[in-house]
């Protein structure tokens, strides 16, 4: 346990310096005025001039040397000071905290319906058997292999502008987290729905489970005893690679349905070029994931403490 808590806080520190340094490096060598790109966002394309662009120039110190600049940025990192927005002005720190909280409840809201779709229909594929399972697979297979926003567009279309169930975009009540959550779900249980049922068949198939039918255990007994926990240690550890999927999943959903959460965020901050919101967007996915990707390991051992011996 210390092992992995200590391999994991190696691994935050590392993603934290290469991230940042990563976003620095990039955004740096982007084309264009970068001052005149702020002073754009700041007062309107309209009002924009070379000697706007030179004060804010002068203002955010973007003339100094690319190395003087790191080093700041890297001090100030190192003293948990984030800086301040190249364009509002507020402090980073309280901008992705705001932003941050509507990703983890959009992010929660499409994991958990993801769940209530992938279990349900990965044991009954692989309970059942084909027909079942063959159109299951077919389906699972159609819906990844359309991108993400692909599904957001057609729910967009059908639910919002056409039955006028929903919200086309927005926040503020629920109704505007139906479609952003059901669109990221399906995206996530397209492919763990076929990881349940590769990991029951799997189990439904171990001597170890016919065992227990034999010595006169019910169907549900046998899977409540011998099932839930062997077949949850993959699909678990599962979850903790999808969260890949997951962040690449709501950075396009926030920017199609205008989610206030930290992808919109960040797609505003490139075309501002906001260095700092950037680096701190991009920083608070980075500490989110590996959080999350320990919670997930804690989870597996919990479930199966075998593998604290290996």
């Amino acid at each position: 346990m210390k092992a992995l808590l200590l391999k994991r806080l190696l691994q935050l520190i590392t993603v934290v310096w290469g991230v940042g340094t990563l976003t620095f490096v990039l955004m740096r060598s982007l084309p264009g005025d970068m001052a005149y790109r702020i002073a754009a966002s700041r007062y309107g394309q309209d009002n924009v001039n070379s000697d706007a662009a030179a004060l804010v120039r002068e203002e955010l110190g973007l003339n100094q040397h690319p190395l003087e600049a790191y080093w700041h940025w890297l001090t100030d990192l190192l003293q948990f000071n984030l800086g301040n927005s190249m364009v509002s002005g507020l402090p980073v720190i309280e901008s992705v905290q705001h932003m941050l909280g509507h990703s983890m409840l959009l992010a929660f809201a499409g994991l958990m319906v993801s769940i209530l779709i992938a279990i349900p229909l990965g044991l009954l594929s692989a309970w059942r058997g084909n027909p079942l399972d063959s159109v299951l697979m077919g389906l699972s297979s159609a819906i990844r292999a359309m991108p993400v926003f692909v599904i957001g567009v057609l729910f967009v279309l059908l639910f919002a502008l056409h039955l006028g169930w929903f919200p086309v975009a927005g926040y503020g009540t629920f109704a505007h987290l139906v479609l952003p959550a059901v669109t990221l779900a399906l995206s996530l249980a397209a492919v763990s729905n076929r990881v349940v049922r590769d990991s029951a068949k799997q189990t439904f198939r171990a001597a170890f489970y016919q065992f227990s039918k034999v010595k006169g255990l019910s169907t549900w007994q046998t899977f409540q005893r011998h099932g839930v926990r062997n077949i949850a240690v993959p699909v678990v550890a599962f979850f903790g690679i999808q969260l890949v999927s997951m962040i690449e999943g709501i950075v396009m959903i926030e920017s199609l349905f205008s989610w206030p959460g930290i992808g919109h965020g960040l797609a505003h901050a490139i075309f501002a070029r906001d260095i700092p919101v950037i680096q701190g967007a991009a920083l608070a996915m980075g500490v989110v994931f590996v959080l999350l990707n320990t919670l997930v390991d804690l989870l597996c051992l919990w479930i199966d403490p075998r593998g604290v011996e290996q």
